[in-house]
């Protein structure tokens, strides 16, 4: 079958396998789970890459241990891998797994001389507790969060669900493809965590073309498609812990030294941080928790923050002042301070060559209805790290947008997509996959 066929039986193809994509789709979202404990969403994407008899890579074969950061609790780990055993995953799997070694890379060799072509999916989820309101369409029809306190608010179960129909699509397709596909299901997406311990293993040092992508960030009709993105702020996450003295709040308060109180200076002095006149700056307290008991002097305080800046440069100011501001509070109260980086991202930028072929195979599609030459981010990616690995090699790569209307943003309780949107998105892909085929 030559290639100019093939554009024209996707239609089929992608029609076939639409119910199969809202069925992953729901699956995933109703067991997410949250980064480095992605144990039975790893699982559930082997056994189905397994299937088709896709090379896989798995635990420290997938990452490189020693490049993971923000890695859980022991404790909070041996709970997932507990939950996971009763949910079914083999021992093997386990093994293969355990301590958060969670995602994979699956890979496609079609025999013959070609590009090397890989594409990013990431898979975890976040620590919200879903809404549960009869107009919310995974409580509607009955796919909600099984897992209290964990929901995929962010999109990445459609995500998993595009990277299996791609994954399909290549496979059903294989005697007209040539070159190797890697696939890349990255954990901890969200913080900053999981890209680049994948990039440290190899995977993209001699990729050609890398392509990932998100499900909305704008509220946009579905059949829009962005083909580039831009404004990817440099991130960086940190543990904050103030180690204070307890004392009796009535007999002896001068006695103890208030972590309490050390977190809640430092939350709001944070906020003073000067804006940077160089661009985009951003800084925010996302949990603080602290003391004991109303009659003890709190001992104990522990922030989770983060800084952002248009670039890595602006990002490192924001994290310099807000270390500075963080250590002469602790020494303002007279308390232990101690800041750990448990999670990064860089800037980065797309390749415009990927302006000219999105517009190309939508031109050739019956469902993309506009394409956007770039939208912006606005927000952090691991991903850069990928980007910039593929591109520092001389390989083109894309960060795109699949357009769905969003009543509720990223990471709020209630958030949902439009499940059309997830066949667009294989299509898209899949038509960008084939033209790289004749593309010189």
């Amino acid at each position: 079958m030559k290639t100019g066929q093939l554009r024209y039986d996707i239609d089929e193809f992608i029609k076939n396998l639409t119910s199969q994509l809202v069925s992953w789709r729901r699956k995933f979202h109703q067991y997410p789970e949250i980064g480095w404990m992605e144990y039975v969403t790893t699982y559930y994407i082997a056994k189905e890459l397994e299937s088709m008899d896709y090379k896989l890579a798995i635990g420290t074969d997938a990452l490189m241990t020693k490049q993971r950061m923000g890695i859980p609790e022991q404790q909070l780990l041996k709970e997932s891998e507990e939950r996971a055993r009763r949910k079914g995953v083999p021992p093997n799997y386990m093994t293969k797994l355990a301590g958060g070694h969670t995602g994979l890379v699956a890979q496609w060799d079609t025999g013959r001389p070609g590009k090397h072509i890989a594409l990013r999916f990431d898979i975890d989820a976040l620590p919200i507790e879903e809404v549960y309101e009869h107009a919310h369409l995974p409580v509607k029809e009955g796919f909600q969060s099984q897992n209290q306190g964990w929901m995929h608010a962010c999109g990445h179960d459609g995500h998993i669900a595009i990277g299996l129909g791609l994954a399909h699509m290549i496979k059903h397709f294989q005697d007209s493809l040539s070159g190797r596909f890697t696939l890349l299901f990255q954990p901890a997406e969200e913080g900053g965590r999981g890209a680049l311990p994948m990039v440290k293993n190899g995977w993209l040092d001699d990729v050609d073309e890398f392509i990932s992508g998100h499900i909305g960030i704008h509220s946009l009709s579905i059949g829009e498609v962005a083909a580039t993105t831009n404004q990817f702020l440099a991130s960086s996450k940190i543990n904050v812990t103030f180690k204070g003295r307890a004392a009796h709040a009535g007999v002896e308060p001068e006695k103890g030294q208030n972590a309490l109180l050390a977190c809640a200076t430092a939350s709001l002095q944070l906020q003073g941080i000067s804006r940077h006149s160089g661009g985009t700056t951003r800084i925010n307290i996302g949990k603080l928790e602290a003391g004991s008991g109303r009659n003890i002097i709190a001992d104990q305080g522990r922030m989770e923050i983060e800084t952002r800046g248009e670039n890595d440069e602006l990002d490192q100011y924001m994290f310099n002042e807000a270390k500075r501001m963080i250590h002469a509070t602790g020494d303002m109260y007279g308390v232990q301070t101690k800041m750990e980086v448990v999670g990064h991202a860089i800037d980065g930028t797309c390749d415009n060559e990927w302006v000219k072929r999105v517009e190309k195979v939508a031109s050739q599609s019956k469902c993309i209805k506009n394409v956007h030459p770039v939208l912006p981010l606005g927000a952090s990616e691991d991903v850069t790290y990928m980007m910039k690995k593929v591109q520092n090699n001389g390989g083109k790569a894309t960060y795109l947008i699949f357009g769905t209307p969003l009543v509720n943003g990223h990471h709020h309780q209630a958030f949902d997509f439009d499940e059309r949107v997830l066949p667009i998105a294989v299509e898209v892909l899949g038509r960008l996959i084939i033209y790289l085929q004749d593309e010189k």
